[in-house]
This record gives structure tokens, C-alpha cells and sequence, in this order.
């Protein structure tokens, strides 16, 4: 089971077409004669533009033949299943057509199996549940992806997780059963060549115009430093910056190993601190371990800052449920709040020295209510991105997604307390 999705073909200045590159491989000849096979998905399943409907279809053949989508629609699907007949809002002939060769008759025993398992107390395990033959999980975990790793782990019950990347085959990740955390990567020389701007994580973006940053080569990396990741390909690129920062993270026998550390540029910015999209996750990650004990799940999460008030402070919008539920729950400001204050402690130290000087206002929370980050995907897909590589901003500054997100804020909290000098990790893991 792998779900596809194809981008709308767009026209460049010149007249000529242009597609992204797993479009034009899913519309290839190849693709239909040797590939599609191998997939539960019927390939005008994947063909079609309308990217609710597909991914309705695709979960439906994947259940006859045997998830935050499916946790909104299992009922949906298995009335499908128990009739023997598609919903009347699919309405892509294409669709329709292509599940008639499997939807063909009712099967109740299907259907009544597939509620027995929903229908449980909790959904932990239900992948390998409703799949008993599912092998491992092939998924984005670095960066900003890598706060999905513990639903992921919820859901699948024990699988294996094994990372890939949307950017291009560039390294090997040598032990692929490794906890996220510890996931790094070894470049492999012929696939590209290698170079390496040094990152200074405290002062990246105001160095001096007149500095020259020498670029490195692979063999010159030094073990612990930061490296901003320059590539030139066989395809034409030269020198281009993939904007990926990297750590040398150790050695598999002369070649060095890296482990992904953010995007660069990746920042909010108040005052003159600039805050790094790793130190938030960072908090984040305290944070989901804070509201954990509440039996509550993060479900996805983005920022803002907010400089129409003086002064001006960085503003969360989370969307909360019940552990093994999609329910909405019933929220204590004090809980809030407190993640508020857990969110600021791993900030860098300018933020926390203007947050203790008050020229940044106390963090902001703004609760949003259940299927905000798919209102959100959908605006984001509706621009022409790309539902399969599509990942939720960190960093909202387009006016029309936060008009988005403001639509559907249910509560607003705010720290009350500053931030201290040290971080609230070791006090956390001493209380859990």
C-alpha cells in the first residue's frame, strides 16, 4: 500500500510544459505496465487531480484488499465495504470505474471485521491490525517531520520505521532500524558531488559581508562542526545550496557520517533574536512530553510572530485530541499555559534575555479546532503543492494561511512565567 498523488501539469514563460518529477513518472507508460501492479491503489486512483477523492479511493482499495484520514472516514469506507458500492461523492468517472473491478459485491464479514477493529478502546497497533502482512513503515522523519515519529510508533504497533527523503538520493542511512534520534547518514560519493559551508550556529545570518566562507570538501569535515550542504549533480546543478544543515555525527570507516539538523533560514524573528526551527522543536518535543501525562496527543503544529502589539511575541497554533481518539478535549488553562513556559525554556539565549527584559512579549498558544491542519493542507494543495510531498509550515507568514488559522482558534493561552537560563529537559524526564 502506497498512496501517489499527481500535480497539475503547469505551462513555463516559454510555452513549454512542466510537472513535477514523480507526476511525470506516474503518468509514464512504465509506470502503468510494471509498477502499478505492485500497488493496492488502481492507477486512475492515483491519476486524478482532486486529491480528497483519491485519497478516499486509495484507502478504499487498500481495506478490500487488505491515519488520521481513515480515522475521520472508517465508517464511511466500511459502509462501502458492507454494500458493495462507492460513495455517491466520488464523482471522477475514472474512480468509479476503476473500484467497480474490486468493489463489486457487498461483504458484510469484511466490513464487520474492519468495525471490530475500529471500534476498540484504543487504536494503538491498528496498522498491523487491519494489515497483518505490513513489514516495516516507510516515512519523512528529520527535521520538523520527525514530531510524528511517536504517532507513527502509536499506530503501527512495533513495525519498523524506515526513513526516506523527498529532496533526492543523496546518503544512506546504514542502520535503518535506529531510533530517529539517532538516525544518520553516510553521502555516497558517485551520486553527487560534495561540499560544505560551514554554519556557526550563533551568529549564522550576521556575518560580515566581508567574510569569506571557504567551502569544504567531504574529506575535510571536522566531527561535531555544522555544515550547510552544497551539491553539484549530474542533471546541470552547480554548486546549489539544498538548504539542509548537517552534523558530523562520526564515521563509518573513513567516511563521515551526518545527522540532519534543520533547514536553514527556518527561523521566527521578534526583536534580533532569531529562533531556529530546531531549538522550537526542541520545546515542542518537552512540551508533547508535558501533555502526555494528560493522556493528550499533539496532532500538528505551526508558528507565527505577532508584531502588531508592542511588544511582540511568537504565537503556536496547536490542534490537540484524546490519545486513541479524534475528539476534541476539554482543556485546562493551567495545562496550556504551562507549555507555554516549556516551549520558551530551550529558546536560544537572546530570546530569553529580551523575553526577561520585556522586549518580547510572553509565548502564545492559540488552540484550533479539529481538521484545522487539513483546511490548511487543502489551501496549500489548492496553490498547486504537491499533496504527496506536502509538509505543515513551521513558519507561517502568508496572510491567507493565518487568516486560516485565526478562523479556527477555540482558546488562546499565554506563559506565565519567564524563561530561565536553563532548560526544563532534565526535570521533565526526572518527573515521567
Amino acid at each position: 500500500m502506497q498512496l501517489l498523488f499527481v500535480r497539475p501539469e503547469i505551462e513555463a514563460p516559454s510555452g513549454l510544459p512542466m510537472r513535477s518529477i514523480l507526476t511525470s513518472y506516474l503518468i509514464s507508460k512504465n509506470f502503468e505496465k510494471h509498477e502499478s501492479s505492485l500497488h493496492t491503489s488502481r492507477i486512475a486512483t492515483i491519476l486524478c487531480s482532486d486529491s480528497k477523492q483519491s485519497m478516499y479511493c486509495q484507502m478504499l482499495c487498500a481495506l478490500l484488499q487488505r491515519t488520521r484520514f481513515f480515522e475521520d472516514y472508517w465508517k464511511e469506507l466500511c459502509s462501502n465495504i458492507r454494500r458493495g458500492q462507492l460513495s455517491a461523492w466520488i464523482s471522477d468517472t475514472g474512480y468509479i470505474n476503476s473500484l467497480s473491478m474490486i468493489l463489486n459485491k457487498p461483504n458484510p464479514e469484511l466490513a464487520d471485521l474492519i468495525e471490530d477493529i475500529c471500534n476498540a478502546k484504543s487504536w494503538e497497533g491498528i496498522i498491523k491490525k487491519l494489515w497483518p502482512g505490513t513489514k516495516c513503515i516507510d516515512a519523512i522523519g528529520t527535521g520538523s517531520m520527525a514530531q510524528y515519529i511517536p504517532m507513527l510508533e502509536f499506530y503501527c504497533g512495533g513495525l519498523p520505521l524506515y526513513y526516506a527523503s523527498s529532496e533526492g538520493l543523496l546518503g544512506i542511512n546504514l542502520k535503518p532500524l535506529s531510533r530517529p534520534c539517532d538516525t544518520c547518514y553516510t553521502l555516497v560519493p558517485n551520486m553527487a558531488y560534495f561540499e560544505f559551508l560551514p554554519v556557526h550556529e550563533n551568529n549564522e545570518e550576521e556575518r560580515s559581508k566581508k567574510e569569506v566562507i571557504e567551502v569544504v570538501d567531504l574529506v575535510n569535515v571536522k566531527l561535531g562542526q555544522c555544515y550547510e550542504l552544497v551539491v553539484t549533480t549530474f542533471i546541470g546543478l552547480y554548486r546549489y545550496k539544498v538548504g539542509d544543515i548537517l552534523k558530523v555525527t562520526g564515521y563509518h570507516k573513513n567516511a563521515p557520517q551526518f545527522q540532519f539538523v534543520r533547514r536553514k533560514d527556518a527561523f521566527l524573528s521578534i526583536n534580533s533574536e532569531k529562533t531556529a526551527e530546531d531549538e522550537l522543536a526542541e520545546g515542542i518535543l518537552q512540551a508533547k512530553l508535558f501533555v502526555g501525562q494528560f493522556q493528550l496527543q499533539l496532532v500538528d503544529y505551526t508558528s507565527a510572530v505577532d508584531i502588531s502589539l508592542i511588544p511582540g511575541h511568537c504565537i503556536l497554533f496547536w490542534e490537540l485530541k484524546m490519545e486513541g481518539s479524534s475528539k476534541s478535549p476539554e482543556l485546562s488553562p493551567s495545562i496550556i499555559e504551562e507549555c507555554c513556559y516549556i516551549v520558551e525554556q530551550p529558546l536560544n539565549f537572546v530570546y530569553r534575555a529580551s523575553r526577561m527584559g520585556n522586549s518580547i512579549g510572553p509565548l502564545e498558544i492559540r488552540m484550533v479546532k479539529h481538521g484545522t491542519f487539513d483546511a490548511l493542507m487543502d489551501f496549500s494543495v489548492s496553490k498547486e503543492s504537491s499533496v504527496s510531498q506536502y509538509k505543515t509550515p513551521r513558519c507561517i507568514k502568508l496572510e491567507e494561511a493565518l487568516k486560516i488559522l485565526n478562523s479556527r482558534v477555540v482558546g488562546r493561552y499565554f506563559s506565565q512565567q519567564l524563561p530561565g537560563y536553563k532548560t526544563l529537559k532534565w526535570k521533565l524526564n526526572k518527573s515521567m
